[in-house]
């Protein structure tokens, strides 16, 4: 992480050249390119094998750049306000004269996009002419990454470079808010429902119908590669069990998300912990049950995607 302008020019140099890099962020690292070029987002599919059809997050730095890019309205405004940079990402009208890439959009007419704020990802947006397509530095369907070492695993020397950002904050992707006719939670993530409710003063749903129209709503997501049983009340002999808070009695197969059944510092452990039992060369996975409200919603949507390996 030493020498970040360094690493800054040399990350804007592959960038300008439109070849994929890795990012850190707040929620997970991201593989990114410049959003306006068709050569560098094409890149990005073909190193994640990402079905064509599924849209990529376009990452900015200002507002004034967005609105060259998309229209925005009040309940954009209001968002933007109170969450901005953060985890939370908005679809908008993509405007005629946009120059985004029809690879990102998937020719459609509207458009993800979100405020990092990781402060090195928003030094290297400043340099930038161009915002970023950055969908998660991982192969589709696999495990997030949220660590440099994290990306390396996922692609070894196949990216260019990767930006060090130290651990990502968050854990989980970002929520996705469709701001296109009626208001709906798209994806659920680092964001909660609760106070994207308090500042629109009305109830939003989560929408997970979509399939493939958004990012993060493939059926199958965020695997590790090996079944997992969800709300199992104890683990079969050699299986990984992920427990949501700390024992009393300890075993080399359990695994904890957290010590005090903390749901938000769980979700930052979900992938680390998924990452780590299949390089334990675990079998299976045992989960006990996570309550459903705050981050215990995100958690369950991401376990229940994976387990449909």
């Amino acid at each position: 992480m030493k020498n970040n302008l360094s690493n800054i020019k040399k990350s804007k140099y592959y960038l300008d050249k439109n070849e994929c890099i890795a990012i850190p962020t707040e929620t997970v690292y991201g593989l990114a390119a410049n959003a306006y070029s068709d050569t560098a987002t094409a890149k990005v599919f073909k190193l994640k094998k990402r079905p064509k059809k599924n849209p990529l997050i376009v990452h900015y730095n200002s507002l004034k750049m967005l609105k060259q890019d998309c229209e925005i309205n009040d309940l954009f405004n209001k968002l933007y306000k109170k969450f901005c940079p953060g985890p939370l990402t908005f679809v908008l009208k993509l405007k005629k004269n946009s120059k985004i890439s029809k690879n990102v959009t998937n020719g459609k007419k509207t458009l993800a996009v979100r405020f990092p704020k990781k402060k090195i990802t928003k030094k290297l947006l400043k340099k930038l002419d161009y915002p970023l397509a950055a969908p998660s530095a991982n192969i589709s369907s696999k495990i997030s990454p949220v660590s440099k070492k994290d990306v390396i695993d996922e692609f070894g020397k196949k990216i260019k470079f990767i930006l060090d950002g130290g651990n990502s904050e968050i854990g989980l992707e970002s929520t996705i808010v469709s701001l296109i006719n009626k208001p709906e939670i798209l994806r659920l993530g680092g964001t909660e429902i609760i106070k994207i409710k308090k500042i629109l003063r009305f109830n939003i749903k989560y929408s997970s119908k979509k399939k493939n129209s958004f990012p993060g709503q493939q059926r199958v997501h965020y695997s590790p590669g090996i079944p997992i049983r969800l709300n199992a009340k104890k683990a079969k002999k050699d299986e990984a069990f992920i427990l949501i808070k700390k024992r009393k009695f300890s075993d080399k197969n359990f695994f904890y998300l957290s010590k005090n059944k903390n749901l938000k510092y769980a979700a930052k452990n979900l992938y680390k912990t998924l990452r780590m039992i299949k390089k334990k060369k675990f079998n299976s996975i045992a989960i006990e049950k996570i309550p459903n409200k705050g981050f215990g919603e995100a958690i369950n949507d991401r376990l229940l995607r994976a387990s449909k390996f």
